[in-house]
């Protein structure tokens, strides 16, 4: 009789367990449902529009940050944690989508997709946009302030090369930004592969070096608003943070060539809630949400419903929405794969060790 009593409570402790664990897989799942878990930069959205994405759909947001594409790549990649959404870059995508980490889109669960600018879609590292949906682009170019330059004409990558620009020059501290501007003034492609090409945009660059007064990361921003520089190479958001600081400052983008960026919208392979996926980048894609991310971040949308509800100021600015003569000679960075990446690198740290 105790035997059996024992048994009688081994089975009755093991069904207690096991609804206990059914209660929990119940409550995961439906919790699963009703969040979103997005991977995005850091402060890459106006906190305003999650808080109106939640109020809307119902759906509860949790909200991750990368500092790299390649930090993003390799946590999707172990598939530790579940992203429904991901804003990766261009070239990313495009290795992204080589290893398989990406789902196709559904495009008859997407609404909107016609308000964004027809010329930025269909970019090589997409084509026909089977994987994503642009979220913000800006591109290269110079940032300068003319009153501290007086006669000294800035419109060009030769420009730099200028002797009267002796130390007053701020690099952004990237092999292919840098090595990139080199070759746009000598003619060539961003994305060349030819090692003629490449080791004669090293020998100009290393031409550049007395009027390169550092090489530096976030703090051109400071330098650039504080008046402690009077040029820089950087990205249209970049500029357009610095001279929301500093009125003197002016951007432009070499009309000769330059980079062409892109963070996109993506759904990873990891998605659990595709539903709730779908329900933000539709959100994201409403003229009104993308002009209040724009002016909250200070990119350019690929809106183009967006750009209309833009204070003029902004969305007149040649700097950040060129027009397309500009446009047409700049160039969206390829994933180059680890050879050519590794001789980009290995000449830009060549270059930064002659500083």
């Amino acid at each position: 009789m105790k035997r059996l009593k024992t048994l009688t409570y081994g089975i009755l402790t093991i069904i207690g367990l096991l609804l206990i664990g059914l209660c929990v897989m119940s409550q995961s799942e439906a919790t699963s449902k009703n969040t979103l878990t997005i991977y995005n930069w850091g402060d890459y959205i106006d906190p305003a529009l999650i808080d109106k994405f939640e109020r809307e759909t119902g759906y509860k947001v949790h909200y991750e940050t990368f500092d790299s594409n390649e930090a993003m790549f390799t946590k999707i990649k172990q598939g530790g944690t579940h992203y429904d959404l991901a804003i990766p870059s261009d070239y990313m995508i495009q290795k992204m989508k080589r290893r398989h980490l990406l789902r196709p889109l559904d495009k008859s669960k997407i609404h909107g997709l016609n308000n964004i600018d027809p010329q930025l879609l269909n970019q090589p590292f997409d084509p026909h946009n089977r994987y994503s949906v642009p979220y913000f682009f800006g591109t290269l170019g110079i940032v300068y302030n003319p009153e501290k330059l007086p006669g000294i004409s800035i419109k060009h990558w030769n420009d730099l090369w200028n002797p009267q620009l002796k130390n007053q020059i701020l690099l952004i501290d990237g092999a292919r930004e840098v090595m990139g501007l080199s070759l746009n003034s000598l003619g060539y492609s961003v994305n060349s592969e030819n090692k003629t090409q490449l080791h004669s945009a090293y020998q100009k660059l290393c031409r550049l070096t007395p009027n390169v007064k550092a090489i530096v990361a976030d703090e051109m921003k400071t330098y650039m608003a504080n008046g402690e520089a009077n040029i820089a190479v950087t990205f249209s958001g970049e500029a357009r943070e610095m001279m929301t600081k500093n009125a003197q400052l002016r951007y432009i983008v070499p009309s000769e060539g330059s980079n062409l960026w892109f963070d996109n919208m993506v759904i990873p392979k990891t998605v659990q809630n595709e539903e709730a996926a779908y329900a933000f980048i539709n959100f994201m894609l409403e003229p009104k949400n993308a002009a209040q991310n724009a002016e909250y971040i200070g990119y350019a949308t690929p809106n183009e419903k967006a750009r209309a509800l833009l204070p003029k100021r902004i969305r007149d600015n040649e700097a950040f929405y060129p027009k397309m003569n500009t446009m047409k000679h700049l160039e969206v960075y390829r994933d180059l794969g680890a050879y050519w990446l590794g001789v980009y690198n290995d000449y830009f740290l060549d270059f930064k060790m002659k500083h």
